[in-house]
Protein backbone atom coordinates (compact mmCIF):
# COMPACT_ATOMS: atom_id res chain seq x y z
CA UNK A 1 0.00 0.00 0.00
CA UNK A 2 1.62 3.09 -1.22
CA UNK A 3 1.33 6.09 1.63
CA UNK A 4 1.48 9.91 1.77
CA UNK A 5 4.91 9.51 2.72
CA UNK A 6 6.03 7.54 -0.22
CA UNK A 7 3.53 10.02 -2.90
CA UNK A 8 5.77 13.43 -1.35
CA UNK A 9 8.80 11.06 -1.92
CA UNK A 10 7.94 9.95 -5.61
CA UNK A 11 7.41 14.10 -6.41
CA UNK A 12 10.24 15.05 -4.92
CA UNK A 13 12.65 12.74 -6.74
CA UNK A 14 11.13 13.01 -10.58
CA UNK A 15 10.31 16.80 -10.23
CA UNK A 16 13.33 17.87 -11.31
CA UNK A 17 13.87 15.37 -14.53
CA UNK A 18 10.09 16.19 -15.86
CA UNK A 19 11.27 19.50 -18.24
CA UNK A 20 13.96 16.64 -19.70
CA UNK A 21 11.05 14.19 -19.57
CA UNK A 22 8.67 16.55 -21.80
CA UNK A 23 11.65 17.34 -23.90
CA UNK A 24 11.87 13.54 -25.09
CA UNK A 25 8.76 13.23 -25.54
CA UNK A 26 8.62 16.33 -27.69
CA UNK A 27 11.34 14.60 -29.77
CA UNK A 28 9.51 11.17 -29.98
CA UNK A 29 5.57 12.33 -30.86
CA UNK A 30 6.12 15.84 -32.43
CA UNK A 31 3.05 17.26 -31.30
CA UNK A 32 2.72 19.26 -27.88
CA UNK A 33 -0.55 17.58 -27.12
CA UNK A 34 0.53 14.18 -27.35
CA UNK A 35 3.90 14.92 -25.91
CA UNK A 36 1.39 15.69 -23.03
CA UNK A 37 -0.25 12.38 -22.89
CA UNK A 38 2.72 10.60 -23.45
CA UNK A 39 4.69 12.12 -20.05
CA UNK A 40 1.60 11.80 -17.97
CA UNK A 41 0.97 7.83 -19.16
CA UNK A 42 4.57 7.28 -18.07
CA UNK A 43 4.20 9.06 -14.68
CA UNK A 44 1.25 6.75 -14.31
CA UNK A 45 3.17 4.02 -14.76
CA UNK A 46 6.38 4.97 -12.98
CA UNK A 47 3.93 5.69 -10.06
CA UNK A 48 2.38 2.04 -10.64
CA UNK A 49 5.88 0.53 -10.05
CA UNK A 50 7.10 3.19 -7.57
CA UNK A 51 7.72 0.48 -5.02
CA UNK A 52 10.35 -1.89 -7.96
CA UNK A 53 12.33 1.61 -8.11
CA UNK A 54 15.82 0.93 -5.56
CA UNK A 55 16.80 3.92 -4.59
CA UNK A 56 19.87 4.90 -4.77
CA UNK A 57 20.07 3.73 -8.73
CA UNK A 58 19.51 6.16 -11.98
CA UNK A 59 16.06 7.52 -11.57
CA UNK A 60 16.26 9.63 -14.75
CA UNK A 61 17.46 6.74 -16.81
CA UNK A 62 14.32 4.56 -15.79
CA UNK A 63 12.19 7.32 -16.08
CA UNK A 64 13.01 7.37 -19.71
CA UNK A 65 12.78 3.81 -20.24
CA UNK A 66 9.63 3.95 -19.07
CA UNK A 67 8.67 6.84 -21.57
CA UNK A 68 10.19 5.41 -24.48
CA UNK A 69 8.29 2.05 -23.63
CA UNK A 70 5.03 3.71 -23.48
CA UNK A 71 5.64 5.56 -26.36
CA UNK A 72 6.82 2.73 -28.45
CA UNK A 73 3.41 0.89 -26.94
CA UNK A 74 1.09 3.76 -27.84
CA UNK A 75 2.19 3.62 -31.39
CA UNK A 76 1.86 -0.15 -31.42
CA UNK A 77 -1.85 -0.13 -30.43
CA UNK A 78 -2.25 2.65 -32.92
CA UNK A 79 -0.89 0.97 -35.68
CA UNK A 80 -2.97 -2.45 -34.69
CA UNK A 81 -6.22 -0.11 -34.74
CA UNK A 82 -5.72 1.34 -37.63
CA UNK A 83 -5.09 -2.30 -39.47
CA UNK A 84 -8.13 -3.02 -37.93
CA UNK A 85 -10.22 -0.11 -38.56
CA UNK A 86 -9.18 -0.22 -42.25
CA UNK A 87 -10.00 -4.05 -42.52
CA UNK A 88 -13.40 -3.35 -41.12
CA UNK A 89 -13.89 -0.61 -43.05
CA UNK A 90 -13.27 -2.52 -46.41
CA UNK A 91 -15.63 -5.29 -45.00
CA UNK A 92 -18.10 -2.80 -44.44
CA UNK A 93 -17.99 -0.62 -47.69
CA UNK A 94 -18.93 -1.70 -50.97
CA UNK A 95 -16.39 -1.40 -54.12
CA UNK A 96 -17.94 2.30 -56.11
CA UNK A 97 -19.28 0.68 -58.96
CA UNK A 98 -16.49 2.73 -61.00
CA UNK A 99 -13.66 1.21 -59.55
CA UNK A 100 -14.07 -1.79 -62.02
CA UNK A 101 -15.70 0.21 -64.88
CA UNK A 102 -17.47 -2.23 -67.94
CA UNK A 103 -17.11 -0.49 -71.26
CA UNK A 104 -21.08 1.15 -71.28
CA UNK A 105 -21.92 0.45 -67.36
CA UNK A 106 -21.20 4.36 -66.61
CA UNK A 107 -23.09 6.06 -69.59
CA UNK A 108 -26.38 3.87 -70.35
CA UNK A 109 -28.76 6.26 -69.18
CA UNK A 110 -26.73 9.18 -70.99
CA UNK A 111 -28.55 10.85 -74.66
CA UNK A 112 -27.38 9.40 -78.23
CA UNK A 113 -26.00 12.33 -79.01
CA UNK A 114 -23.33 12.20 -75.81
CA UNK A 115 -23.20 8.88 -76.14
CA UNK A 116 -22.12 9.76 -79.74
CA UNK A 117 -19.57 12.81 -78.39
CA UNK A 118 -18.32 10.67 -75.61
CA UNK A 119 -17.25 8.13 -78.17
CA UNK A 120 -15.75 9.93 -80.59
CA UNK A 121 -13.06 11.53 -78.31
CA UNK A 122 -9.99 9.44 -76.98
CA UNK A 123 -10.02 6.83 -74.83
CA UNK A 124 -8.21 8.50 -71.88
CA UNK A 125 -9.97 11.66 -72.17
CA UNK A 126 -13.29 9.35 -72.07
CA UNK A 127 -12.40 7.21 -69.67
CA UNK A 128 -11.70 10.51 -67.32
CA UNK A 129 -14.65 11.84 -67.51
CA UNK A 130 -16.68 8.74 -66.99
CA UNK A 131 -15.58 8.26 -63.95
CA UNK A 132 -15.00 12.35 -62.62
CA UNK A 133 -18.01 13.73 -64.39
CA UNK A 134 -20.48 10.72 -65.02
CA UNK A 135 -19.25 8.51 -62.31
CA UNK A 136 -18.71 10.83 -59.50
CA UNK A 137 -15.24 9.52 -58.87
CA UNK A 138 -12.66 11.84 -56.64
CA UNK A 139 -9.27 12.71 -59.01
CA UNK A 140 -7.69 10.29 -56.21
CA UNK A 141 -9.66 7.32 -56.79
CA UNK A 142 -9.93 8.03 -61.01
CA UNK A 143 -6.20 8.10 -60.92
CA UNK A 144 -5.68 5.02 -58.86
CA UNK A 145 -7.82 3.20 -61.50
CA UNK A 146 -6.32 4.72 -64.42
CA UNK A 147 -2.80 4.53 -63.21
CA UNK A 148 -1.59 7.83 -63.71
CA UNK A 149 -1.01 10.99 -61.28
CA UNK A 150 -3.81 12.94 -59.84
CA UNK A 151 -2.60 15.91 -62.79
CA UNK A 152 -2.62 13.78 -65.39
CA UNK A 153 -6.12 12.83 -64.76
CA UNK A 154 -7.12 16.88 -64.19
CA UNK A 155 -5.19 17.52 -67.45
CA UNK A 156 -7.88 14.52 -69.31
CA UNK A 157 -10.39 16.30 -67.96
CA UNK A 158 -9.60 19.48 -69.05
CA UNK A 159 -9.09 18.85 -72.27
CA UNK A 160 -11.95 15.99 -72.67
CA UNK A 161 -14.48 18.48 -71.34
CA UNK A 162 -13.05 21.21 -73.89
CA UNK A 163 -13.43 18.38 -76.73
CA UNK A 164 -17.07 17.52 -75.36
CA UNK A 165 -17.91 20.95 -75.44
CA UNK A 166 -17.14 21.21 -78.71
CA UNK A 167 -19.09 18.86 -80.03
CA UNK A 168 -22.36 19.20 -78.07
CA UNK A 169 -22.54 22.71 -78.49
CA UNK A 170 -25.01 22.31 -81.50
CA UNK A 171 -26.70 20.56 -79.65
CA UNK A 172 -26.94 22.16 -76.20
CA UNK A 173 -28.46 25.32 -78.31
CA UNK A 174 -31.07 23.03 -80.16
CA UNK A 175 -32.08 21.60 -76.64
CA UNK A 176 -31.71 24.93 -75.01
CA UNK A 177 -28.97 24.37 -72.93
CA UNK A 178 -27.05 27.44 -74.53
CA UNK A 179 -28.81 30.19 -75.86
CA UNK A 180 -27.61 31.05 -79.48
CA UNK A 181 -25.09 33.33 -80.06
Amino acid sequence: MKTQKSRRQFERTLAPHLDELYGAAMRLTRSPADADDVLQEAMARAWAFWERYEEGTNVRAWMHRILFNTFVNGYRRKKREREILTQVHRERVPEPFWSHPEPGVITDQLGDEVQEALASIPDTFRQAIELVDIGGASYRDAADTLGCPVGTIMSRLHRGRRLLGAQLRDYAIEEGYLAAA
